[in-house]
């Protein structure tokens, strides 16, 4: 049992790390750049620059001793575009469609205010993004960037660009991210897990926000699991026992028309019926028990109808088994025959269903939060989708993601503890 954990814990990293590498590809490959998404239209240079060092997108993706930096003027020249700002040609400097043309002889001074405490590179590239080595350059005591064509032919310029030295090889986007779910630090505790910064427009700490969210999708969302679980079981098995007759037919009758129903449809009713026409719960609030009645109410009407279809397949597959006509014989009631051998026996697949609802506890219902202003982490995620706040989509993302593979974790030992079948020889 012990080696199976283990094997099942090992299986759960490697899928962990998986969903932290697909989710580091997603928010900074597929994305585009964030800095730009959250500063809008035209920010400056000087904005982006902040907004990456700020985000850690100016590090290099996986592997790199150095990141560059737009603080200093250099650019794309193609499409004949003008000389950087204060640049003094000497000799043939032409701005054409394809850069800047040093004619032989020629060189450009640049004017710049580096950084002393900060090391700058400075790199020029062709037409074909390659770097070029038939031009020297070199930063001279008035720290001004000098480009010479010491060769005998024209060449062009088409990029110029600057890097900085990063802290390390390992100083870069992915190790960043991998940082923000686990770090090592000398001082205790010595572990620090889901460190995912701060908010990017209030400036909260990401994880104050996910746990004030986290309590409130609780809230709510642990008795809509527990009332749909509960009234799914009992109504399931009702139906099984009395398959084929009124009983039954009417219990699949509603399973199915629940089923049907639109989730906003059923929302807006429930808010109509027993909100504005028979006034009986508010539709709208939070910090008061009485909040969570309409909503749980509206959950928990929603999940029944699969959920009994689920379950009284299950206990009608288990009816057929022949330890229930053994219990039967023996004289047992039929309270212990149906809660006691029946349910047991049908634990495995009701486990599997609920461990695949059970995430959804902690990450809240979207439509049920939206709906009536409950504060969870769902709306959080509208929120954040909203104002393009990539740290807290991110950090939602990463523990959804990461709590789903837990549960299924704890499932599987479950599984192996409620069914010797299922346990590894």
């Amino acid at each position: 049992m012990l080696r199976y954990i283990l094997r099942r814990s090992a299986y759960s990293i490697l899928i962990m790390f998986g969903v932290l590498l697909l989710t580091f590809l997603l928010f900074r490959v597929a994305a585009g750049d964030p800095a730009a998404a959250v500063l809008g239209k035209n920010p400056s240079a000087e904005e982006l620059e902040l907004m990456r060092n700020k985000l850690g997108t100016s590090k290099p993706l996986l592997f790199g001793n150095s990141r560059p930096t737009l603080r200093y003027p250099g650019g794309d020249f193609a499409g004949e575009k003008p000389l950087p700002k204060g640049a003094t040609p000497c000799g043939s400097v032409k701005c054409t469609e394809e850069g800047l043309v040093f004619a032989p002889g020629s060189s450009l001074k640049i004017p710049q205010e580096f950084d002393a405490a900060e090391p700058v590179t400075v790199h020029l590239e062709d037409s074909d993004g390659e770097k070029m080595e038939d031009l020297s350059q070199h930063i001279d005591d008035k720290q001004n960037v000098i480009i010479a064509n010491k060769t005998g032919n024209p060449v062009t310029v088409r990029k110029i660009h600057y890097t900085v030295p990063t802290k390390g090889f390992f100083d870069t986007q992915f190790f960043d991210a991998f940082k923000e779910v686990i770090s090592f630090q000398k001082t205790f505790p010595y572990v620090r897990i889901f460190n995912f910064g701060e908010t990017l427009l209030t400036r909260e700490p990401i994880n104050e926000v996910l746990m004030r969210g986290m309590a409130a999708s609780l809230c709510l969302m642990i008795p809509v699991f527990l009332g749909e679980l509960i009234v799914g079981i009992v109504l399931a098995m009702l139906s099984a026992v009395f398959r084929g007759t009124w009983i039954d037919r009417s219990l699949m009758f509603l399973s199915v028309a629940g089923m049907s129903i639109s989730y906003l449809a059923l929302i807006i009713a429930c808010q109509w019926f027993f909100g504005y026409w028979l006034n009986w719960f508010p539709v709208w609030g939070w910090g008061e028990p009485r909040h969570l009645f309409l909503p749980v109410l509206v959950g928990i009407i929603s999940g029944t109808g699969g959920g009994v279809r689920f379950y009284r397949t299950v206990f009608l597959n288990e009816m057929n088994k022949e330890y229930l006509r053994t219990a039967v014989a023996k004289g047992c009631g039929s309270t212990v025959v149906y809660f006691r051998h029946l349910l047991r026996n049908a634990a495995i697949p009701i486990m599997t269903r609920a461990s695949a609802i059970l995430p959804f506890l902690f990450t809240g219902s979207l439509l049920l939060e939206s709906f009536f202003g409950i504060p969870g982490l769902g709306s959080k995620g509208v929120d954040a989708l909203n104002s393009s706040d990539l740290q807290l989509l991110k950090a939602l993302v990463i523990l959804g993601s990461f709590l789903f593979v837990f549960i299924n974790l704890i499932a599987d030992v479950l599984y192996a503890w409620a069914d010797p079948r299922v346990r590894p020889e």
